[in-house]
């Protein structure tokens, strides 16, 4: 018997030896689930802090609370900037320096009047006609100033009352208070130091790893079940919001995002089955797949 000959015996006798072995494999891979599991989380959650450091002189809620987007929920101590608003305000509503310089402006417009008057009857020289001009035009300008300096107040007033609205932390959606890092009377150094906590979980999100097969059946705005702890209970209905551009190569996965009502309060963080139209095929073809991409076909040389 040849050299070849014998190891094309070898590869025939091994692929036959090897088949039944295969096929125990794949059957002893376990069914897919009738879902796919994942973790539910709040479809908003955010840390707010204040601009600037400060004392916290009013905390307006407690952890737990039910509040509504623009609920003002936390405020430093503006005592001081109330202060100062309160004079850039009086000093941007006096007219009293604008309407001393329109007064003198409006008098050396008549001198002027008087002076070039004299001046065509020969009792006054030209030269006094030029100051009298000067002096209006510099009445103008001073008239300017004023105006100018009052409309500098009024952007100073707006500029601290916006200083004012940054010591305040308002809700910016409707949520729960999640938690407080700070209460009242506590200084905080850190201008980003978080104050508090909000979540959001009605509706609930649910990130998803679902299987290259299944999401090429869905779309944005496709229904899907969504099934919390309770399996006897029915599943709530849920709305794909989100796909992710790039699959998971090792995994054979791609990220799908899905919305669930959820009025009833359940928390968020729960294990939850995701279930969609012929799921458990999806998932037993991308199965079969990596085990055929693992073990690859065996054919004699």
């Amino acid at each position: 018997m040849s050299k070849k000959l014998y190891v094309s015996w070898l590869l025939a006798a091994s692929c036959i030896l090897l088949a039944p072995s295969l096929r125990q494999a794949r059957s002893a891979t376990p069914e897919p689930a009738a879902g796919i599991e994942a973790i539910s989380k709040p479809s908003q959650e955010v840390k707010l802090c204040f601009a600037h450091p400060g004392i916290l002189s009013k905390l307006l809620v407690k952890e737990g609370q039910a509040v509504k987007e623009g609920d003002l929920l936390i405020q430093q101590d503006d005592a001081a900037e109330q202060s100062q608003l309160e004079q850039l305000k009086e000093a941007a509503d006096d007219q009293t320096r604008v309407k001393a310089a329109q007064a003198q402006l409006e008098q050396k417009k008549v001198d002027l009047t008087k002076m070039e008057q004299a001046f065509k009857k020969g009792a006054s020289t030209e030269l006094e006609v030029q100051h009298a001009k000067l002096d209006v035009t510099i009445a103008e300008f001073q008239l300017d100033v004023e105006n100018f300096q009052r409309k500098q107040d009024r952007l100073k007033q707006e500029e601290l009352q916006h200083q004012i609205d940054r010591m305040r932390i308002k809700s910016p959606f409707n949520g729960l208070v999640e938690e407080i890092m700070m209460h009242e009377g506590e200084s905080s150094t850190d201008a980003m130091a978080k104050v508090i906590r909000l979540v959001k979980i009605d509706p609930l999100w649910v990130d998803v790893p679902m299987p290259l097969n299944l999401t090429r059946k869905l779309q944005i705005g496709s229904e899907v079940e969504v099934q919390f702890g309770d399996t006897s209970a029915p599943g709530a209905k849920g709305k794909v919001i989100f796909m992710a551009a790039v699959a998971d190569g090792a995994s054979a996965t791609r990220l799908v995002r899905v919305e669930v009502p959820n009025p009833a309060g359940r928390p968020a963080g729960e294990r939850v089955i995701v279930k969609t139209p012929n799921v458990s095929a999806a998932v037993a073809a991308d199965k079969n797949a990596g085990l055929t991409a693992r073990t690859g076909p065996i054919s004699p040389r």
